[in-house]
């Protein structure tokens, strides 16, 4: 939006707080598009992005005496009215289903015996294909994706470059990769 755009908006903002219904006619045609892009962001249905871009203009035809004091550009204010209209009717959303029609299942809270002994099965598999690796590759791969560091902090760790860490990390995955194919 060029600064004119912004001057025009402005302008027809303050005539929209003196209750100019052409004014507000114009900021309607010059922002709708915009405005309704938001709103479909936020809902991602168009008729309730449709709707609440409309709840979105009722609110800038109320508060149009309020926009100098937020200090924001005219778009800028006209987005955040609309975003925050979109979001205040997400929250609003009632459940689509009643509670009658969903189907509960009572299950334990963990893993079967059979999935204890798969998963116990692969562990096993895999920390064999981790002693494969080199000990600084196994602990660099382990600490990018076991522990979560970066691997910028795995490279200062070992004293490596950044791009050495990487391929590192490439080859150990190919490597644990290609050991657990077996």
């Amino acid at each position: 939006m060029t600064q004119t755009d912004g001057q025009a908006l402005e302008a027809l903002i303050a005539r929209i707080a003196l209750r100019d219904r052409d004014a507000f006619s114009k900021l309607y045609d010059m922002t709708a598009p915009k405005l309704l892009s938001v709103t479909f962001r936020v809902l991602k249905d168009r008729a309730q992005a449709e709707d609440v871009m409309q709840d979105a203009f009722i609110k800038v035809w109320n508060k149009s005496d309020q926009y100098r004091v937020t200090g924001h550009s005219p778009m800028t204010w006209l987005i955040t009215i609309a975003r925050n209209t979109a979001i205040d009717r997400l929250r609003a959303r009632k459940p689509e289903q009643d509670i009658e029609d969903v189907d509960f299942q009572l299950a334990a809270s963990g893993p079967s015996p059979e999935q204890s002994a798969i998963a116990a099965s692969e562990a096993g598999r895999i920390i064999a294909c981790l002693d494969e690796l080199q000990p600084d590759r196994r602990e660099a791969v382990t600490g990018a994706y076991l522990d979560g560091h970066s691997y910028k902090e795995l490279a200062d760790r070992f004293g490596i470059p950044l791009n050495t860490m990487r391929t590192w990390l490439r080859r150990g995955l190919q490597s644990l990769r290609e050991c657990l194919s077996r």
